[in-house]
């Protein structure tokens, strides 16, 4: 069963090395690892996929990195897409590639890239244009300057948005987290902004 575990961790050489030890030692097996942030107090966040050996919980993997020094797990839940992490230039890749709907593709790419559990594409006056298959049936367009947390809708959905043009934003969503962090709402802005230029590029007269 793949797990996706985001943990807290001192930012010195060796720490990842024994979040790695300890998480094989209760009985995971890392599949990859991606740096989310490094943060000014000398921590970091890094987001670990891993598959639990037979008869192995991941209650155990928690506790075991928890045990650890300085070492806080933020988060972990199943990872339906395995193996397959996308990080921001693939996604970029694959946006370019789709010349019929960059938009759209970027949509689909969304919630892998940010793990999140949906995206959508909401314009001013027409409602959702485009969803992933999780995506609640209404959302209302919010008027932003640039990526941005948005204010919780049910008290358990976690949700950010950034802005595609002048009537149209992408919002993600996180049921029940974890919190968006400030480099993540960074990068979606960026994702966005890039998508955009694509899309443009592509509509122009050739």
């Amino acid at each position: 069963m793949p797990f996706l575990l985001r943990v807290e961790l001192p930012d010195v050489p060796g720490s990842l090395g024994r979040v790695a030890t300890a998480i094989g030692m209760a009985g995971g097996d890392i599949e990859a690892i991606e740096i989310v942030e490094h943060r000014h107090d000398g921590t970091a966040v890094d987001d670990v996929l891993l598959e639990t050996a037979p008869g192995a919980m991941p209650d155990s993997i928690v506790s075991a990195c928890n045990a650890l020094d300085g070492v806080q797990v933020v988060w972990i839940s199943r990872y339906a897409a395995g193996g397959n992490l996308f990080l921001d230039l693939e996604a970029v890749e694959e946006i370019t590639a789709d010349v019929d709907d960059p938009l759209g593709r970027l949509v689909d790419l969304l919630p892998v890239t940010f793990r999140a559990d949906w995206a959508a594409r909401v314009a001013k006056d027409g409602g959702i244009v485009n969803a992933t298959e999780a995506a609640p049936s209404e959302l209302a367009w919010q008027p932003i300057d640039r990526a941005a947390l948005l204010d919780q809708a049910d008290g358990n959905t976690i949700m950010v948005a950034a802005k595609l043009n002048k009537t149209e934003i992408v919002v993600i969503g996180r049921r029940g987290g974890p919190e968006f962090l400030e480099s993540e709402i960074a990068r979606l802005g960026h994702l966005v902004g890039l998508a955009m230029s694509i899309a443009r590029r592509a509509a122009a007269p050739s």
